[in-house]
């Protein structure tokens, strides 16, 4: 099968349902979770640690695992909605369902609610991933949530997450396209870029051996 990146047939429909797809996406994954739990438990998780909303940063400003589990499914269903949304109201195209996940991913980094920022991005790009191609994402997200456990740092699970899905996106297209689309490298890559980008602190701070692991405690 040829490299096309398949669009729905109308130009005009094209680019509405593409446009809309995005924008959706986007809003619905700036909607800051994380600061919102943090706020039921009395913290603002912004002035803690990173200082970002994603559920490993509620979890150190909080000490506690409630917030912090509630905000990492947020987190995931933001993507979720995000492309069972676009999906429903726009249309069922593989351009269309990816440019609604990667909105959500982007939202979640850079929400314009909380002056672009946000977290990190993994947990939202992971399940969002497994919506779009569960073939490409059930691995991507063991093989982080491995790394995680290994490592105990949540950056390295992030990286993970976008780097394994590039990686099987392009493995899957290459050996069965009739089981995926293009889409999902270009997703795939987007949210990796996003995340690399988000991350370079972290990715400083591992460099320096001064990254922060997961405890328990």
């Amino acid at each position: 099968m040829p490299w096309t990146l398949q669009m729905p047939s109308e130009p005009g429909a094209m680019l509405l349902n593409l446009t809309a797809a995005a924008l959706l996406g986007y809003l619905l994954g700036a909607i800051p979770f994380g600061f919102l739990f943090g706020r039921l438990w009395g913290i603002d998780v912004r002035q803690h640690e990173s200082g970002r909303t994603g559920a490993t940063n509620v979890w150190r400003a909080s000490g506690k695992l409630l917030p912090a589990a509630l905000t990492l499914v947020a987190d995931a269903a933001k993507g979720v909605a995000a492309v069972l949304i676009a999906r429903w109201l726009l249309e069922p195209d593989p351009a269309v369902a990816a440019l609604a996940g990667i909105g959500a991913v982007y939202g979640h980094i850079w929400p314009v609610f909380l002056r672009f920022r946000g977290g990190a991005g993994g947990g939202t790009a992971a399940v969002t991933q497994i919506v779009l191609n569960p073939i490409v994402g059930i691995p991507s997200l063991l093989i982080a949530l491995y790394v995680i456990a290994f490592s105990r740092f949540a950056s390295l699970g992030t990286l993970t997450v976008g780097v394994a899905g590039v990686v099987f996106s392009i493995l899957l297209w290459l050996l069965r396209p009739d089981l995926t689309s293009p889409w999902n490298i270009v997703f795939a890559v987007m949210v990796t870029v996003a995340m690399i980008v988000t991350l370079q602190p972290n990715l400083r701070r591992l460099r320096q051996g001064t990254e922060r692991r997961i405890t328990l405690w």
